[in-house]
């Protein structure tokens, strides 16, 4: 945990402090100072500086705020508990306008990433649907679409806008490790090229990542692959592994590919799984550099893929990221990396309090508690319903 802002301190006073107050005390606000002050963020400021901001956005996150007008006015119904909430300037949708499109969007991203660091220390013994001791990333990129209109900087097609959230989701906790966020025209393949890579780490990734020249590289850096194929594939078999044909395998094998620039792209051997899916009956064709894994664990890592799709979905329908406060690119990235932090912070929270809540209940539960002064673990648990499952449950498999 880290060093308590000035607004936590002061309202230990107090016979109690607001819920809200005690979710923020889980984040490093020393590190926070350090990025406003590294940026400038707060330079020229007279009131309504960054950590204002920050808390009424994430203020909107935690409580399904639509607009800065609605942030404006439930804020304003509460006004003698803003201080301690933390919040000193005036909230006003122009302020919040303001600042969402002058304070550099960079000190939002950098802090989300500095909770991210935190979650992973705290999940890293997290179990993972396979047997492996190594990390396994899921990458994945999910599209939100926009008025061409009012965000002309994120063209997509001809009459539409969008942005992509390209991200790397760590299979332990469903942490999300690294994100980018670009206009729609970039494809997805192009991340490969700006991702750190983890000698020993497995990245699955779908077919949309198969670029044999990048997959080798990410070969050469020490890290494993696992993939589809596509249909067109042209290879040439080297030898077979056996197999247990009661498992849904077809066929294990090495392979070498024929077509010119791919085998000058991918110059070495590659291990192909065939897999036959017994509930849908569709085949299934796997590739992956790695020899030493069973086939079976192949297939169940690629499964697991589809955990950073109920990622997407989850905080699609859980945060604020389809609507937006602001038309800019400053203002849109602000928003999405403010809603990246809260979704770590409170995964941080579940963590630290060691709750069997999932997300959806803890968000449920803040979002309607963020004035009142109950002990955050009391509120959690004694005082918690039981969770009420959605039409599609998986998406509560998120921690």
């Amino acid at each position: 945990m880290g060093i308590l802002p000035d607004f936590v301190r002061e309202e230990s006073m107090h016979t109690g402090k607001l819920v809200f107050a005690q979710v923020m005390e889980f984040a490093p606000w020393h590190t926070f100072r350090r990025l406003v002050a590294k940026h400038k963020g707060d330079r020229n400021v007279r009131s309504f500086g960054c950590l204002d901001q920050f808390l009424c956005m994430t203020f909107a996150q935690l409580t399904y705020r639509e607009s800065l007008r609605d942030i404006e006015a439930c804020l304003g119904a509460q006004p003698v508990k803003l201080y301690h909430l933390g919040i000193r300037g005036n909230v006003t949708k122009s302020n919040l306008a303001d600042a969402n499109e002058g304070r550099d969007w960079r000190i939002h991203c950098e802090f989300a990433q500095a909770l991210i660091r935190i979650a992973r220390r705290l999940y890293a013994d997290e179990p993972l649907a396979v047997e492996l001791d190594s990390t396994v990333y899921a990458l994945d990129s999910t599209t939100i679409d926009l008025c061409l209109s009012l965000f002309p900087w994120a063209p997509f097609r001809q009459t539409k806008a969008a942005i992509k959230l390209h991200t790397l989701l760590d299979l332990r906790g469903a942490i999300p490790s690294f994100i980018h966020i670009s206009d729609g025209k970039l494809h997805d393949v192009n991340v490969l090229d700006i991702l750190v890579l983890e000698p020993g780490a497995f990245y699955v990734m779908d077919r949309g990542y198969l670029d044999f020249e990048r997959l080798y590289l990410l070969h050469q850096a020490g890290a494993f692959f696992v993939t589809r194929a596509k249909s067109n594939l042209k290879c040439r078999r080297i030898y077979s592994h056996p197999i247990d044909r009661s498992k849904g395998l077809i066929c294990d094998q090495a392979i070498e590919l024929t077509v010119f620039c791919s085998q000058r792209g991918y110059p070495e051997r590659l291990r192909r799984v065939r897999y036959k899916d017994p509930e849908t009956g569709k085949t299934l064709v796997f590739l992956t550099n790695h020899f030493g894994i069973p086939p079976e664990t192949v297939c169940a890592l690629y499964k697991s893929r589809w955990q950073v799709e109920l990622f997407f979905k989850w905080i699609k329908q859980h945060l604020r990221i389809k609507r937006f406060f602001g038309t800019s690119e400053n203002a849109v990235k602000s928003q999405v990396w403010i809603a990246v932090a809260t979704y770590v912070l409170v995964a941080i929270v579940k963590k630290r309090l060691n709750l069997d809540l999932s997300l959806h209940s803890m968000l449920q539960i803040l979002s309607v508690t963020p004035f009142e002064k109950i002990p955050l673990l009391q509120l959690l648990t004694d005082a918690a319903p039981a969770p009420i499952m959605p039409a599609d449950g998986n998406q509560l498999i998120l921690l």
